[in-house]
């Protein structure tokens, strides 16, 4: 049933269809992150963990050298045992339980684009990390990344979290499993969810980025995924009216 279709024969309709709340749950948390920004809750939270002379926890060993570091050697890895089930796919139970070949390198090639579009995001953004501010012994001044185009006086190209990214970007791996085993992908969902925040908590804590960089980065991932699962659908469908089985 198309999105059409569904917002036709009204809210409840619209409500039990998987692909409408889907988009209702990006539209709302679209809502609460727009109202995070506007509180100026940012600034705020930065100084929780720093002072006149910066960072306490900025080159921690559980901050830089787990969280910073760990990470990003776990999200390779991650990366790669995707890759590998992408070509040699594990045993299942049955043919129903198992994603097809083609599903599993879409999933793959969705996590790839994911983690390089969001990261290149930061190339472009003018707004200095939270301990280059000359409120915690930087130079830049606080500058909402939504003015977009003003500069803050420091290096810049820090919104929104890249790092985080590395985390948020394997909710693409959620999609050969949607309908082959929801379960499981419930648990990778989750599980890239707690992994994300805990990466850009570490972040957070170290300075190098406010908690909306973090959010704006799972919401971006997040629609980004959405967006790949319902071209998934449109594509898998006019290949199956075709009679063209997926390999």
């Amino acid at each position: 049933m198309s999105l059409l279709r569904v917002w036709a024969a009204g809210p409840r309709a619209a409500a039990r269809s998987p692909r409408a709340r889907l988009l209702i749950g990006l539209l709302l948390a679209l809502v609460l992150l727009l109202a995070w920004d506007a509180s100026g809750a940012d600034l705020a939270v930065a100084g929780w963990f720093a002072d006149a002379t910066g960072f306490r926890w900025r080159d921690a060993w559980w901050t830089r050298g787990l969280l910073h570091e760990g990470g990003r050697v776990a999200g390779l890895l991650a990366l790669a045992a995707l890759a590998a089930h992408a070509f040699w796919p594990t045993a299942a139970t049955s043919a129903a339980a198992q994603p097809t070949r083609a599903e599993r390198l879409y999933a793959l090639v969705v996590v790839l684009l994911v983690a390089g579009a969001v990261p290149a995001l930061k190339r472009l953004s003018l707004s200095s990390c939270p301990w280059d501010l000359a409120l915690f012994g930087g130079v830049a001044q606080h500058v909402s990344h939504w003015r977009l185009g003003v500069p803050d006086g420091g290096p810049g190209r820090c919104f929104p979290s890249g790092h985080a990214v590395t985390a948020f970007a394997l909710w693409g791996a959620v999609l050969p499993w949607r309908h082959h085993r929801p379960r499981r992908a419930w648990a990778i969902a989750v599980g890239v969810a707690a992994a994300g925040l805990l990466l850009g908590a570490g972040q957070v804590l170290r300075g190098a980025h406010y908690p909306s960089h973090v959010l704006w980065s799972a919401w971006l991932c997040a629609a980004l995924v959405v967006a790949a699962a319902l071209v998934q659908l449109w594509l898998f469908e006019r290949l199956r009216l075709r009679g063209r089985p997926l390999p």
